[in-house]
């Protein structure tokens, strides 16, 4: 059963091959185009899953998408109707897309499809699965679990925004849903917005910057008393009501009345680029309390409902690795599973394994040996790149490098480098699936440097220097720096850094955030959120050998089992996929050293660069 499953035209388009229940590949269109957030087909992450399984499109089974347009379609109708006369010119400007493109979504992917290759179009089995049930799909299945509670949250699919199921063996059944426009992603991403990030890419930055709030202000606490009297009623059962007098998202061009949120808050819509505030950082912490009391009571209410010990999470929220660890600190459930594709690019997955388990009704087969964590394969299923290809680059930009045959002398130079406060960038194997660099796409430093934040921002990723690093800790070591017993594999769970590693903060310290910023909080500085918070990944040698021994030489030189690990990519660009992208990534930033399969380049050592590139400032 061969099934290759598509999200696209939205905002993170991918595409992923399913064969016989096992995940093939994976990958985003952006890695391919170069496009952050690309929504066009996916037309290379389709080539790539088909070369990476073998197959042709006509030896398919089915191609699955991951939502219903005509029930999109009719959301979009019944509520600019139910509105009118408000959101006319929303409404003349999304109509003829619809009308020309997206009502018409089987001729077109089926035309996207023959221009990739000659298929026979009248044969293809073409499938279409609801958004949530293709998320929900696509954390069950790819779960460890014979059954679990499913909780799903995102901005909307179709008219659901979020869902509770419970996932049994091959079925999925829904037990609760919210419908549009009450939704917890829309909510967040009004509040990305109102702080001056962009929706759909943004709400990181804003999750980013809630530990910058101080919770003993005041003005925080009045925040979350405004949005929470205001803006949204809560209930117990963590279903939400939004006032729609405070959001435009439902029938116009902006997510929010800038002028009624200037009344409530206090201070006007944060312009793009501009200075940052104490007065944001308070906002942004009081919109994360909220979503994070709404995300608890949503778990409460799948545990009531399913009395499951397990739950499996996916949609764009459950990215939001501060609420996910707050929730396994409640210890509702024994365990918890966060798709790390979870947003729309993971919808093609969830798409594929929905048609495989419940339109095709095949069995579920899970991983017999007990270290086997998921199907998901540490999220590698994206390309891999022959020393062969690496030569290729080498040659075309008359690259210098030295190939070290023994992967133990690879990852100890590397390890020796990182320890003298150099920068990496660490290409090897299957490129990850989903937005976190796990290892194979990544940024190294050492997580001690007491400056290396800083320096890493300005001259290696070019973007705002409140943004937080992880870390990279060896599975075993966890626990010496994070308050977290669950393995966290996936970088989806943020968890207290030990107090024992903290430093004795002055009380008498000025509370401007950049003074914060650089005051000294623990002997893993650049991992240690200004809250003592850090997004973990647990790193195991099975998941991930070669970057485990890299730790593991790390340790050996430092006594530290832990390293810094950021996205190989510069702001406003996808993660690096080939090569010749890590390459000049690489010459571009203030890298120090790159290492690609095993090969290492220094920067000195390099030839003269003179294709610089205009750093895009989404």
């Amino acid at each position: 059963m061969k099934i290759l499953g598509l999200s696209a035209f939205y905002h993170d388009s991918a595409a992923a091959l399913v064969v016989n229940g096992e995940i093939v590949a994976a990958a985003q269109e952006e890695r391919f185009t170069r496009q952050k957030h690309c929504a066009d087909f996916p037309t290379h992450a389709v080539i790539y899953c088909l070369e990476e399984g073998g197959y042709t499109i006509d030896e398919l089974d089915a191609v699955v998408f991951y939502d219903k347009p005509l029930l999109k379609f009719e959301r979009l109708l019944e509520t600019y109707y139910a509105c009118a006369p408000k959101g006319l010119r929303s409404f003349l400007k999304s109509i003829p897309v619809w009308l020309g493109e997206k009502m018409f979504l089987k001729k077109r992917i089926k035309d996207e499809l023959s221009s990739i290759q000659k298929i026979d179009k009248k044969n293809l089995k073409l499938l279409f699965t609801e958004h949530h049930l293709a998320h929900a799909a696509s954390a069950f299945y790819a779960s460890p679990y014979e059954e679990a509670a499913i909780l799903t949250i995102d901005g909307v699919g179709e008219w659901c925004t979020a869902s509770i199921s419970v996932g049994s063996n091959e079925s999925i059944k829904s037990i609760k849903e919210l419908h549009f426009p009450h939704s917890v992603g829309l909510l967040y991403s009004s509040f990305t917005y109102y702080l001056g990030f962009r929706v759909n890419s943004g709400e990181y930055k804003l999750m980013g910057l809630a530990p910058y709030g101080i919770v003993e202000d005041p003005q925080t606490n009045k925040f979350i008393e405004v949005i929470k009297s205001t803006l949204v009623k809560i209930d117990e059962d963590g279903s939400i009501w939004l006032d729609q007098n405070f959001f435009t998202y439902a029938t116009g061009l902006r997510m929010v009345p800038e002028k009624r949120w200037e009344t409530l808050f206090g201070f006007p819509r944060r312009e793009e680029e501009s200075a940052l505030e104490q007065k944001h950082c308070n906002l942004a912490l009081a919109a994360q309390k909220v979503i994070e009391e709404i995300v608890l009571k949503m778990a409460h209410e799948a545990k009531r409902l399913t009395g499951l010990d397990h739950l499996c999470m996916a949609g764009g929220v459950a990215l939001n690795c501060v609420a996910n660890g707050v929730l396994v600190r409640e210890q509702i459930f024994t365990e918890i599973y966060v798709q790390p594709a979870a947003g729309d690019a993971g919808g093609a997955l969830g798409a594929a394994l929905a048609a495989h388990h419940i339109y095709f009704g095949q069995k579920r087969q899970l991983g017999t040996n007990s270290d086997d964590l998921d199907t998901m394969k540490g999220a590698f299923l994206g390309p891999y790149f022959s020393d062969k290809e690496v030569q290729g680059m080498n040659r075309k930009n008359k690259a210098v490098a030295t190939r070290h045959h023994d992967i133990d002398e690879l990852v100890k130079l590397t390890a020796e480098q990182i320890a003298s406060g150099k920068i990496i960038g660490w290409f090897q194997g299957r490129m990850e699936f989903g937005p976190r660099a796990l290892g194979n796409r990544s940024i190294l430093a050492d997580p001690r440097d007491q400056e290396m934040q800083k320096r890493i921002n300005l001259k290696v990723k070019y973007r705002e220097t409140f943004r937080p690093f992880a870390p990279s800790v060896l599975e075993e070591d966890q626990q010496e720096y994070f308050d977290l017993e669950q393995k966290s594999p996936y970088m989806l769970l943020v968890a207290p850094v030990h107090k024992r590693r903290r430093k004795k903060q002055d009380p008498t310290a000025s509370s401007d955030m950049w003074t914060r910023l650089y005051s000294q909080r623990s002997d893993i500085q650049a991992v240690t959120h200004l809250d003592f918070s850090a997004r973990v990944q647990s790193v195991s040698e099975k998941m991930n050998s070669r970057y485990y021994k890299l730790i593991e030489q790390f340790k050996r030189l430092t006594g530290y089992g832990l390293l810094i690990n950021t996205s190989f990519n510069v702001r406003g660009e996808p993660i690096v996929c080939s090569p010749e992208d890590a390459y000049h990534c690489f010459m571009n930033t203030e890298i120090d050293v790159l290492v690609i399969n095993d090969y290492i380049y220094l920067k000195a050592d390099q030839p003269k660069w003179d294709k610089k590139q205009t750093i895009n400032l989404d």
